[in-house]
């Protein structure tokens, strides 16, 4: 396969990591804005030393998703380990472990406000575009490419 031709496959997968991307930069403007808010957190210094790291993980991440794009298997699979595996643990491990602690979803949506309503919505839409990244990442003709790429 000629590496100017990318599957449809390989493209929506990057398509769907910056979308999963955008999501991680959204959450983390609400977790700014809601910090700064409500006055609670590290202050300035510690909110500016994580929007930082988190801003060049970020990067990195899109450097990773661009390797993929242009069949590098070695970025394929980072991408499933680290976003596929570790982030999506990341993504559902606070609200698992906020359920099995009591809490309810009844009260989450009666005392929703819009911060909440706005990251549960994001986050929802983050997992989803990890989940099909990865489905289409591993597909058969993404397959073929990474393959033909080695």
């Amino acid at each position: 396969m000629k590496k100017d031709a990318i599957p449809s496959e390989v493209f929506q997968s990057f398509l769907l990591w910056i979308i999963a991307i955008g999501a991680g930069v959204f959450e983390m403007t609400l977790a700014v804005i809601d910090s700064i808010s409500s006055q609670t957190g590290a202050g300035i210094v510690g909110i500016l030393t994580q929007v930082a790291a988190r801003t060049m993980m970020f990067a990195v991440l899109v450097y990773i998703m661009v390797r993929m794009l242009r069949g590098k298997n070695w970025a394929r699979i980072t991408l499933a380990l680290f976003l596929g595996g570790f982030g999506i643990l990341s993504l559902i491990i606070d609200p698992i472990q906020w359920l099995i602690n009591g809490g309810s979803l009844w009260d989450a949506f009666a005392n929703a406000d819009n911060i909440s309503i706005l990251f549960a919505s994001s986050r929802i839409l983050h997992i989803i575009a990890v989940v099909a990244a990865l489905m289409f990442m591993f597909r058969p003709a993404a397959n073929r490419y990474f393959k033909a790429e080695s």
